[in-house]
C-alpha cells in the first residue's frame, strides 16, 4: 500500500509545484531550460502513474466501508459528467462559463463516482486521493489566478460537441474498462 500512497503523493505534488512554487518552477526551468524541465516533469508524473498502477496491484484491499450498491446509475451519471468536463476543458464552450475548471471538476466527480462504487482500502487510496488533489488544485489555481473573467458566451454547436464526444469516450471507457482494470463499469450482477 506504501507504494500505491507514495504514486498518488507524487502526482498530486507534481501537479500542484507549478501552481503553489511559481517562481521556484520558473528558476528551474531556466536552469535546466524549458525542454528539459518538460521532460523532468514528464519523466517523474510517469513515474508517479506507475507507482500507482504497480502499487494498486501489489496492495491487498481491505474493506473500510460498504460501496453504495444502489448508486449504480449515480456512479455512471458522476462518470460521464466528468468525462464531458474534460471535453468541456478543451474547447471554448458555455460549461466553461459556469465552471472555472471543468477538468479539474470532472476529476472530482470521477473520484467521488469511484468512492461510491468502491469500499476498498486502495480505492480510498487511490480516488480519495486523487479527488482532495483536485480539490486542492482548485483552490490553488483560484486564488493564483485572481478574480474569474469569465469567458464570452459560444454557440450552443460547442456544448453539443463535448457532450457528444463525452458520451463517446463514456461509452467506450464502459465496454472497455473490464479489459483494461479488470473489473466491469457498471454492476456486476
Amino acid at each position: 500500500m506504501s507504494l500505491l500512497i507514495a504514486g498518488v503523493v507524487l502526482f498530486a505534488a507534481m501537479h500542484l509545484f507549478p501552481a503553489i512554487a511559481e517562481a521556484a518552477r520558473d528558476r528551474l526551468a531556466g536552469r535546466l531550460g524549458s525542454g528539459p524541465y518538460r521532460g523532468l516533469f514528464s519523466l517523474l508524473i510517469a513515474g508517479s502513474i506507475a507507482m500507482i498502477v504497480t502499487g494498486w496491484k501489489s496492495a491487498a484491499p481491505a474493506a473500510v466501508y460498504a460501496p453504495v450498491m444502489s448508486a449504480g446509475a449515480t456512479t455512471s451519471l458522476l462518470v460521464l459528467s466528468a468525462f464531458v468536463l474534460f471535453a468541456a476543458s478543451i474547447l471554448p464552450t458555455n460549461i466553461r462559463r459556469l465552471l472555472r475548471n471543468p477538468q479539474l471538476t470532472g476529476v472530482v466527480l470521477w473520484s467521488l463516482a469511484h468512492l461510491l462504487a468502491n469500499g476498498d482500502s486502495r480505492s480510498l487510496v487511490l480516488f480519495g486521493g486523487i479527488g482532495l488533489w483536485a480539490i486542492a488544485e482548485i483552490l490553488v489555481c483560484n486564488h493564483r489566478d485572481g478574480a474569474w473573467l469569465k469567458p464570452a458566451r459560444t454557440g450552443i454547436r460547442s456544448d453539443a460537441i463535448v457532450v457528444l464526444l463525452g458520451a463517446a469516450v463514456f461509452a467506450a471507457m464502459f465496454y472497455v474498462h473490464v479489459v483494461l482494470f479488470g473489473v466491469p463499469a457498471g454492476p456486476s450482477s
